[in-house]
């Protein structure tokens, strides 16, 4: 019977997960619909809600966006949108900042978490995974002695959180890993093994 109960688990809470994350997902999605006038949403046309139908919604809008803005008239109203924005307390801080993060996590021009690195963490006789951030930048630069590079540390076994550290670029080992492979590795603890790759080499050579 345990055997059994084992094999059960095994299946079923898989599919529970992905099926909660789906739905978390998918609500948070729906959420647009809260945008849409009453007289046009479905509980009003035809007396019951549509799940999913505010998940295509977002889909669409950020599609058109994206289509709109990329053209010098949506682009020149992007602009304008952004000068006004940068003109507001608090809000401008606050939209600099946040774009910055999103321009260099999203932008196919940029780097970040687009390499999985193995480094030294946190002692020199103990190993773990991290993702290429970029160089150090501003005023900190100035107070490293050496050629360095920022890693981000996801935790075990929710990734989201984790540390920042800057690290002299010859302790960090780059890995012939996708970043998918090595997040699975990194969520399951170790037991999603990626495959078999050729030797690991410093990002130095």
């Amino acid at each position: 019977m345990r055997k059994y109960f084992i094999t059960g688990l095994l299946i079923l809470v898989p599919l529970a997960i992905t099926a909660w994350v789906l739905n978390l997902v998918i609500s948070t999605m729906d959420q647009s619909l809260l945008f849409v006038p009453e007289r046009w949403q479905p509980r009003t046309l035809i007396g019951f809600d549509i799940p999913g139908l505010g998940t295509v919604l977002t889909i669409v809008i950020v599609f058109l966006t994206g289509l709109l803005t990329n053209n010098l008239v949506g682009n020149y109203v992007v602009k304008l949108w952004e000068k006004l924005l940068t003109r507001i307390p608090v809000v401008s801080s606050l939209y600099s900042s946040v774009k910055q993060v999103s321009d260099t996590l999203f932008s196919s021009s940029g780097n970040a978490f687009r390499k999985a690195v193995l480094i030294p963490y946190p002692h020199q006789n103990s190993w773990t995974i991290a993702f290429l951030t970029g160089t150090p930048g501003g005023d900190v630069k100035n107070h490293l002695v050496g050629d360095y590079v920022g890693v981000y540390i996801p935790t075990t076994p929710n990734p989201t959180s984790g540390f920042f550290l800057m690290m002299a670029r010859k302790d960090v080992v780059e890995l012939d890993m996708s970043v998918d492979a090595a997040l699975k590795y990194i969520v399951s603890m170790g037991v999603v093994s990626p495959e078999d790759a050729p030797k690991a080499i410093e990002i130095a050579k």
